[in-house]
């Protein structure tokens, strides 16, 4: 039902259209179609085609359509941040599950007192006359996917089980209700909180038994040896449950016939004198060849006549040449571990070489010459993207336009570590700042995201730097320009001058250079059947290596190497960071840390630890650091505290605090508070001023779970970019950049 009197009104102009337009017919802008998911129902408190908010037009119980969507969507209170922090932590996995949007604040006496919404969920919008439906449930749909489907379902699956775990959300897996496809993409409705005793792997093996019996017939054996060996307990990792299941995709893409095609431009753009940018294959290059031998590199250079040019040239020339023993690799040897451990090692080999060149040339601070990076390589039926820095990946599917990668920076950052909604943070003071590009430090200080895709149809993945990006061009221009490609409406040359000049014409700030990667692939059933193999399990990453089906932003990088804080995006409107953020942890934790001799009782933990090695899909640099521990403790190590504690005068620790160790001395540890650098200078050297504790007492808080030493790649809020770009903290004059 809809409402007629209901209308569409235009993010630039807000003129009003009807619901239907594609275009606004005031100012041709198009219209953003945003039809959201309300965790609950909303039939309390309003039927299909009234207005949620004056803004949410009810489509039915479960679905609303923001009319309104150029404004601010209302964000959750501070106080429901536990209730919303798996969605912020999962931010790297939106490909499969949805992404908060904001809440609806209903009138008094209802309860719940707000509604959630959520963006991008599994919805299928049919006609001219939106006719909204869910996405087919995984179960139903199963039975009439090819068996390279099928396997590419339980491999996302598999690689969503660890991370959904550490979030106590992990039975959300295994609900039915939930468990939608979206062409080859397995999507979540929702996110729904374990029970008490959460499920284990054996269920997900009770699950899985029951879809051998309609699998296709070259994988159905394959598949029911799977659901019995973690019933049995003897697949009892995720690491080793996803190691079986690519050999299985291994023997599968033996089968399967695919080929390449790619196109690259660059271009300075109206309102710049020189193009930083550059691309692999070099600009106007058509290149058709099997999917070993292929390559698509974008660079986007930071340092204008600093050089800025000098550093995307040497970094793709750099990788292009480490990277081409990749592509001489026979399709069934691809162990997908050695594949990222080599791409981070052209990564890291490319950052030195223009660190080091910044070096000789005595370069410092803003004047180091860096770049961004994006790059695809196809290696039988996977796709790996490999990103540093703000350019882009976007895959282009006959169902949806997906950006795969996620921006480096602050307000990524931001929601990853729970402490703000993305639609809040980039609203943010510095939002648009990155956090880590190639050649500003050392690859001991950077943290690549490098991920992998099974491809199993007719697919394309755009590569840009943020000249198109910016202002959500390629959300708003895919359908039209891209998706062609996939039915033979357009040819790459085409569609490549195209996504030109819409970022001169429609953006025009900034250079632009864009990749366009047409797999395409021939798929007939096997003859044979597979066999579940378990390898040896001394050959299996643990789980921070696993590469994982959604993009991760890196950890941020210890304070004893800052990265860089590099640039702001021009184009991103910013206001000042909220007292809402800063004002609650300022209350909780000030009596403390101006009382000294409550110094030696700092400890606690958050009711729901989230180990550091599970966070995803942010890889390993190629040799694993040793296990950080208080047995082997070291400056500039952080410290996560359990579990709250009450302290004296009536005060006490909340969850996550954090404490960065200075040094250690015999018995005596020195660690200081972080973060400091978002606090007024007078709070700050309060929080910065060294703590003393016995490494006794430690041993005996870490026995009890009460801390934790965090590994070389967790999350944490100690971790600060240091550069003039820095965001003034709340009431404060100037900058913290000390």
């Amino acid at each position: 039902m809809e409402n007629d009197a209901a209308t569409l009104h235009c993010p630039i102009c807000q003129a009003d259209n009807p619901l239907t337009n594609k275009f606004c017919q005031q100012c041709s802008t198009p219209l953003p179609q945003r039809y959201l998911w309300v965790v609950g129902d909303v039939s309390g408190v309003g039927s299909p085609g009234d207005l949620l908010a004056d803004r949410y037009l009810i489509i039915n119980p479960s679905v609303v359509l923001d009319t309104h969507p150029g404004l601010p969507p209302q964000v959750p209170d501070l106080e429901n941040i536990q209730a919303i922090r798996p969605y912020l932590r999962l931010i790297p996995y939106r490909l499969n599950i949805p992404q908060i949007y904001g809440v609806v604040h209903l009138p008094p006496g209802y309860s719940p007192s707000e509604l959630l919404l959520l963006e991008k969920p599994p919805l299928v919008v049919d006609g001219a006359e939106p006719n909204i439906s869910l996405c087919s449930k995984f179960t139903d749909a199963w039975q009439n996917a090819t068996s390279m489907r099928q396997l590419n379902w339980l491999w996302q699956i598999a690689q969503l089980w660890q991370p959904l775990k550490s979030e106590g959300v992990v039975s959300s897996l295994l609900d039915t209700h939930l468990l939608r496809v979206e062409g080859s993409l397995i999507k979540l409705l929702e996110l729904r909180f374990d029970p008490t005793q959460p499920p284990e792997l054996v269920q997900l093996g009770e699950f899985w038994q029951q879809l051998g019996k309609t699998a296709k017939p070259a994988i159905a054996e394959f598949v029911e040896q799977i659901s019995n060996l973690l019933i049995a307990g003897e697949i009892n990792t995720p690491e080793l449950l996803i190691a079986v299941l690519d050999q299985g995709l291994r023997d599968l893409g033996q089968t399967q016939n695919s080929s390449i095609h790619i196109i690259t431009k660059t271009d300075t753009g109206p309102r710049r004198e020189r193009n930083e940018d550059a691309c692999y294959p070099s600009s106007g290059t058509i290149v058709n060849k099997p999917p070993h031998t292929a390559l698509a590199i974008v660079c986007d250079g930071i340092g204008g006549h600093e050089g800025g040019n000098v550093a995307s040239n040497l970094a793709i020339d750099t990788i292009q040449q480490q990277v081409q023993e990749l592509t001489r690799l026979p399709a069934d040897h691809v162990d997908p571990a050695i594949v990222l451990a080599d791409l981070e090692k052209a990564v890291a080999i490319a950052n030195d070489k223009i660190s080091q060149r910044n070096d000789s040339e005595h370069r410092q601070g803003r004047k180091r010459m860096g770049t961004t990076l994006v790059m695809a390589l196809p290696l039988g039926h996977e796709m790996y993207i490999t990103h540093v820095g703000d350019s882009r990946a976007y895959w282009i599917t006959p169902q949806g336009c997906y950006q795969v990668t996620l921006d480096d920076d602050v307000a990524s950052r931001e929601v990853r570590l729970g402490y703000a909604i993305y639609r809040e943070a980039v609203q943010q003071s510095g939002a648009g700042s990155l956090v880590q590009a190639l050649g500003m430090s050392p690859s001991s200080s950077l943290h690549p995201t490098a991920q992998r895709f099974i491809c199993d149809e007719d697919t394309v993945f755009l590569l840009t730097s943020d000249g198109l990006s910016d202002f959500d061009r390629v959300e708003e221009y895919w359908e039209k320009e891209i998706l062609p490609i996939l039915n033979g409406g357009k040819n790459l040359t085409d569609v490549a001058n195209r996504l030109i000049e819409l970022a001169n014409t429609k953006n025009g700030h900034d250079n632009v250079t864009i990749a366009l990667v047409h797999y395409q692939v021939k798929y007939t059933e096997p003859s044979v059947k597979i066999q579940a193999v378990i390898p040896d399990s001394t050959a299996i990453p643990t789980a921070a290596a696993v590469v994982r089906p959604a993009p991760a932003t890196p950890p941020a990088t210890n304070l004893g190497q800052p990265t860089k804080v590099l640039r702001k995006k021009a184009p991103t409107k910013i206001s000042n960071l909220p007292l809402t953020i800063i004002v609650p942890l300022l209350l909780g934790f000030l009596t403390f840390w101006i009382t000294s001799s409550m110094r030696d009782r700092l400890f606690s933990n958050p009711s729901n630890p989230i180990p550091a090695t599970n966070l995803p899909a942010t890889t390993e640099q190629p040799e694993t650091p040793q296990r950080r521990s208080l047995d082997n403790l070291a400056p500039g190590w952080v410290i996560k505290i359990n579990k709250t504690i009450p302290l004296e005068k009536d005060t006490s620790l909340q969850p996550n605090v954090y404490l960065k160790v200075d040094n250690r001395q015999n018995d005596s540890v020195s660690l200081r508070r972080c973060p400091v650098k978002t606090l007024p200078p007078e709070v700050a050297k309060l929080f910065a001023a060294p703590i003393k504790l016995e490494y006794s007492k430690l041993q005996g808080l870490e026995k009890q779970g009460t801390i934790e030493v965090l590994q070389a790649n967790s999350d944490n809020p100690c971790e600060f970019p240091i550069s003039d770009d820095l965001p003034p903290a709340p009431n404060t004059p100037g900058n913290l950049n000390q």
